[in-house]
Parts: C-alpha cells; sequence; structure tokens
C-alpha cells in the first residue's frame, strides 16, 4: 500500500450501512426479548424505557445511513424500501448484513489491482 492513506471504513456508505444495521438490529432483539420480557413478566418498565430509547435513537442513525447509501451509491428506491423492510424484522439486519458483505467484498474484488504474473 506504501504512503498511500488507507481509508476508514466507515467512510464507505455502505460499510457505514452494515455497522448501523448490526448495532440496530442487535438493539431491536434486546427490545424484543430481553426488555420487552422483562416489563410485561416482572413488571419492570423501565427496561423497555430504557432500551427503547437507545433503539430508536440507533433505528434513525440506520435511517441516516440507509439515506446516505440510497443517494451516493444511486440504489433503485426498491432497494433501499427492502433494506428498510428488513429493518422491521427481527433478525432481518442479517439478511442485510449479507447483502451488504457481498457487495463491499464484490467492489473490493473490482478495485483490487490485477495480480502479478
Amino acid at each position: 500500500m506504501g504512503s498511500a492513506m488507507k481509508v476508514s471504513a466507515l467512510a464507505h456508505p455502505v460499510a457505514l450501512l452494515r455497522l448501523a444495521g448490526i448495532i440496530e438490529g442487535i438493539s431491536f432483539l434486546l427490545l424484543l426479548f430481553v426488555a420487552m420480557p422483562l416489563k410485561y413478566l416482572f413488571d419492570y418498565p423501565a427496561a423497555v424505557r430504557l432500551v427503547g430509547s437507545v433503539h430508536g435513537l440507533l433505528f434513525v442513525g440506520f435511517g441516516m445511513a440507509l439515506f446516505r447509501a440510497h443517494f451516493e451509491r444511486s440504489w433503485p428506491v426498491l432497494r433501499s424500501a427492502a433494506v428498510f423492510g428488513a429493518s422491521l424484522i427481527p433478525f432481518g439486519f442479517l439478511l442485510i448484513d449479507r447483502m451488504l458483505r457481498d457487495e463491499i467484498a464484490s467492489e473490493a474484488e473490482i478495485d483490487a489491482p490485477p495480480a502479478a504474473t
């Protein structure tokens, strides 16, 4: 790589969306499978208030990352809508992650210099 500056992975809109999706998806699972049972089974509503607030903030961040990826990568509306829709489903972030990981990997193959012979 030499003296070339290495660009942060988070500067890449798809990589940022992937990270935001994983974090938001985990917060969604915590809300559904930890905080909600604490509220309804153990009468502890503060868990939903706390985890729900954090999840809401992370969801807004995910939406902003999706908005950025949509416009910077010129994604079709249906693709962005599918990513958004998957984020509303428990474990949907795993589908998003796989799709985005594959896109980043295929892009890296295209950008890679040809192998020396």
